[in-house]
């Protein structure tokens, strides 16, 4: 008999499962309480399956079941059976979750330089899944499942096991429509007090992000700007500046993407030398995540990146 034809003549999956519970607990009530059936629906299937084999599996004995011979034989293969299939469902579950690369970092960090970057790399390794977690809480990668961490954090205070990405500038951007408004021209940094500023307040603890100390390192201390526009996180205000609502410090190389596309541009005739920020961004990736290929692709897609940034 070919294979072919013998899986033609192969029962149901469903009567062959409830088969297999009532066999092993020798009950057609417990069966039906282990696959959420009721007790009827699990002696309807092994009635059926009996009628497909056109003979016996169990001897009903008053509230007790029993085996047949060919029961007998019919449960120790279908147990096997059952078992290896079960074990390559899970084999093939845990497979699709090996592809997922988990990564936690910084909103602004997630929003202005990676997701504008990860298209890239999907078409790369389509095989492969992000999810991404913004937060710059410190997350424990092991307990938490995270494979792979970007942080922002002090040169001396960088993780034993982490690993320098890129460092951060900040330079003033605004929108190309901005910069061309004649009317209020931005040709050198004095030339803010015409237009609105952007501020972050999730930057109060980096002074370098702060626009009065930037100011006062241009000698402008002074300057009272046209007016001031505040936002609770950073990518916030750089969707201000790109919809033109005022002038925002740009932290690079978050915003190289905007930059490159043309969505940014620096407002003043005169290059100005960016800020440099006393801190840095370091990756660290989950100990036993180091092991998984998709995740050693991402790693070294990251470092490529950051070797551009």
């Amino acid at each position: 008999m070919s294979q072919t034809h013998a899986r033609r003549r192969l029962p149901p999956l469903d009567l062959l499962r409830g088969f297999e519970a009532a066999a092993r607990h020798l009950s057609f009530t417990r069966a039906a309480a282990e696959l959420s059936l009721t007790q009827s629906a699990v002696s309807r299937q092994v009635q059926a399956l009996e009628s497909h084999l056109q003979q016996p599996l169990f001897e009903r004995r008053h509230r007790a079941l029993a085996l047949t011979p060919a029961g007998e034989l019919l449960r120790r293969q279908v147990g096997e059976l059952l078992a290896r299939l079960g074990e390559t469902i899970e084999q093939i579950r845990a497979a699709q979750t090996a592809r997922l690369v988990t990564v936690t970092t910084p909103g602004s960090v997630a929003s202005l330089w990676l997701l504008p970057r990860l298209p890239a790399f999907r078409a790369a390794h389509p095989q492969i899944d992000v999810r991404i977690s913004a937060d710059s809480r410190v997350a424990d990668l092991t307990r938490e499942r995270i494979d792979v961490a970007i942080r922002f954090c002090p040169t001396e205070r960088a993780p034993g096991d982490g690993e320098r990405l890129f460092g951060e500038a900040t330079i003033p951007v605004c929108s190309p429509a901005l910069r061309a408004d004649r009317r209020r021209p931005l040709r050198a940094p004095a030339d803010l007090r015409r237009h609105v500023l952007l501020h972050c307040d999730a930057t109060s603890p980096y002074p370098w992000l702060a626009w009065d100390l930037w100011l006062e390192t241009m000698g402008l201390a002074g300057l009272q700007p046209a007016g001031a526009l505040r936002f609770s996180h950073y990518d916030q205000a750089i969707l201000a500046a790109i919809d033109g609502q005022g002038i925002a410090l740009g932290r690079r190389p978050l915003i190289d993407a905007q930059l490159a596309r043309g969505q940014l541009v620096v407002p003043f005739a005169r290059q100005l030398r960016a800020a440099v920020a006393p801190r840095a961004y370091y990756l660290l990736v989950e100990p036993a995540a180091r092991q998984r290929p998709e995740v050693q692709r991402f790693v070294a897609w990251l470092r490529e990146q950051a070797t551009t940034a």
